[in-house]
């Protein structure tokens, strides 16, 4: 598969004559002639990751590495699980339909208070059973870490104590002071002593002695085996990208959406430590793709003074030293409602993307915030007619018009323009989106808590389509559960129909003197393009009268590629909108139209 890097410098301009749709203020699309000028940052080439063999045998069984039904999404998320089986199962189910990014969830760093007997306590005050086997010569952890610092000074003493849980395992360059940093090993657990200075500075002296001092404790509890370790090794095996994930913030008590400035000293420490420990292991691993930062913040104007933001660009400048040319993720997410106070447009949103590419993050996958029903998925055209029923939890009866500022293709749209503003002034960040594969509420609930429900394919294929060309490549949240649950799954509608068109952009474009419609979008091969107005239908074969590019040399997702069919457009009254669809070998049709207007 294609993996589109991320690539700095001014892109060549290439002026040719063309056609094309433009935007009005409104986001209605209209037709005019203009000179097209190019200038997309083009990807350089690079040998994506293949599967080490066609099939694999372990303990968990037998695994084919060939994919089954490619979709258009090509990367997911994934939950830790216990059994090692769970997550091989999950590759390749995967991978069978086209996946060749994972994406962690991950987990928080967390300040705690400890008991006067030196017992890690919950937040509720209670002793926390994770932390409580944690003990060295029949003292805690904790008292044992404070026990070492006195030694080498008397006034020395841990000041605050954090607890960071995880299901990986570090090496010894997790460690910077091996006199008072090292493991402990209970069972199948395995702890992680850490100590720090509070302002994340994170002295490399080592020197404990000089004079006393207050340190932080960051006691980790990881696992005896690595779950990273095994995870690119499945992406050698299945040609995966794998992006862990970083620790999450601490989280703001007065405003959880934002990270708590008090201890971000202590998470760039804990940062650094990890990604020094990966540095060492993974740098040259090909299927280390990146690291993932969970820590979601909403996209609003606002966004450049929230402390989250330095989370973000502290965590570059580790990454950029430790794991140079490896990008950090981000997803955060989008609220277009009306009637929110902290309803954002999607002029705002794009403001609050230039903010986060100045942090230095290398992608950012907006989430299409479909499936939480804070915005939806509606052209132009469809702004009177009622909202899809699935909404009406989150916005009550009401027009699209009302209930939103504009739908996930502006927002998008919107997005990309700010990208290739971001590129020019030499940010290297890409623009990914992360499509929803659930619904606000629904009557077969996927997730283990909440009332997040299934959805279906034809909603998905839709989601798909408001994406447009404006993006680099497709995700989604997330394959457990909601890619799983109910009968059929969405997984098996994938399987059953993969191979159903998904028309995403339509322009006007001429091909030397004839006019035509360039169309974007996938299973587009051998593909009848179907052109439908008010004065009446036309069907065009692609193979008979048209051309079809396969590998564009654009920043296009995985899988898209562009066709073209000559098309008298004069025939079209102007403000008309326009309904373009393209309809497979097989007679299958794309489930969302493509709408398009010509000016009048």
């Amino acid at each position: 598969m294609r993996w589109l890097l991320l690539v700095a410098g001014v892109a060549i301009l290439a002026v040719v004559a063309a056609v094309v749709i433009v935007l009005r203020p409104d986001g209605e699309q209209k037709v005019v002639p203009v000179a097209r000028t190019s200038a997309a940052v083009r990807p350089t080439a690079e040998a994506p990751p293949t599967p080490a063999v066609t099939q694999f045998t372990d303990d968990c069984g037998t695994f084919a590495t060939k994919e089954k039904a490619p979709y258009a999404v090509t990367g997911y998320w994934i939950t830790p699980k216990s059994n090692p089986c769970t997550w091989r199962t999950q590759l390749k189910e995967i991978h069978d339909v086209g996946g060749d990014t994972i994406i962690r969830i991950g987990y928080g760093l967390q300040f705690r208070t400890v008991s006067p007997a030196g017992e890690i306590l919950t937040r509720d005050g209670e002793p926390d059973s994770l932390y409580k086997s944690c003990r060295e010569d029949g003292l805690t952890c904790h008292d044992a870490a404070e026990r070492d610092l006195m030694k080498a000074n008397p006034d020395n003493r841990v000041g605050r104590t954090y607890v960071y849980r995880t299901d990986e395992s570090f090496g010894p360059n997790v460690f910077r002071c091996p006199e008072v940093e090292h493991s402990v090993t209970v069972g199948k657990r395995t702890y992680f002593r850490l100590i720090t200075q509070p302002d994340g500075s994170d002295d490399s002296t080592c020197d404990f002695s000089s004079k006393g001092a207050s340190y932080d404790l960051i006691l980790v509890a990881g696992s005896a085996t690595d779950s990273l370790t095994k995870l690119l090794d499945l992406g050698d095996r299945f040609g995966m990208r794998i992006f862990p994930a970083l620790p999450l913030a601490p989280r703001d008590p007065a405003t959880p959406i934002r990270a708590n400035k008090k201890h971000l000293g202590t998470l760039t420490t804990l940062t650094r430590r990890i990604l020094q420990d990966y540095g060492a292991r993974f740098a040259d691993r090909e299927s280390l793709g990146g690291v993932y930062q969970p820590f979601e913040v909403q996209m609003s104007d606002t966004l450049a003074g929230n402390p989250t933001l330095e989370v973000y660009a502290d965590q570059h400048t580790i990454v950029e030293q430790e794991l140079p040319g490896k990008p950090i993720l981000i997803s955060p997410y989008m609220d277009a409602r009306r009637r929110k106070a902290f309803g954002q447009t999607p002029a705002q949103v794009a403001e609050a993307f230039k903010a986060l590419a100045k942090t230095g993050v290398g992608i950012i996958a907006p989430q299409d915030s479909r499936g939480t029903g804070k915005v939806g998925l509606f052209w132009p055209d469809e702004r009177d007619d009622e909202v899809d029923e699935r909404l009406r939890p989150m916005v009550g009866e009401a027009t699209y018009d009302t209930a939103y500022y504009g739908s996930t293709r502006d927002y998008y749209r919107e997005m990309s323009l700010a990208r290739e503003e971001m590129v020019q002034e030499g940010h290297e960040v890409q623009l990914w989106a992360n499509v929803e594969a659930f619904e606000p509420s629904g009557e077969q609930p996927c997730a283990p808590t909440g009332t997040r429900g299934k959805t279906d394919k034809k909603r998905l294929d839709q989601a798909v389509t408001m994406t447009g060309r404006y993006v680099q490549k497709v995700v989604s949240y997330m394959w457990s559960d909601f890619m799983t649950c109910g009968e059929p799954s969405l997984e098996e509608e994938i399987t059953a129909d993969w191979r159903r068109p998904i028309a995403v952009d339509a322009i006007r474009r001429s091909r030397d003197i004839q006019d035509g419609v360039e169309v974007r979008g996938y299973n587009l091969k051998d593909g009848t393009v179907t052109v439908q107005w008010s004065g009446g239908t036309k069907d065009l074969v692609v193979s008979q009268v048209g051309w079809l590019e396969e590998d564009p040399l654009e920043e296009l997702p995985e899988g898209m590629v562009t066709a073209w069919v000559p098309f008298d457009w004069t025939r079209v009254p102007g403000g008309e909108w326009v309904r373009i669809t393209v309809k497979g070998p097989s007679g299958l049709a794309a489930n969302e139209p493509l709408h398009v207007r010509i000016a009048a």
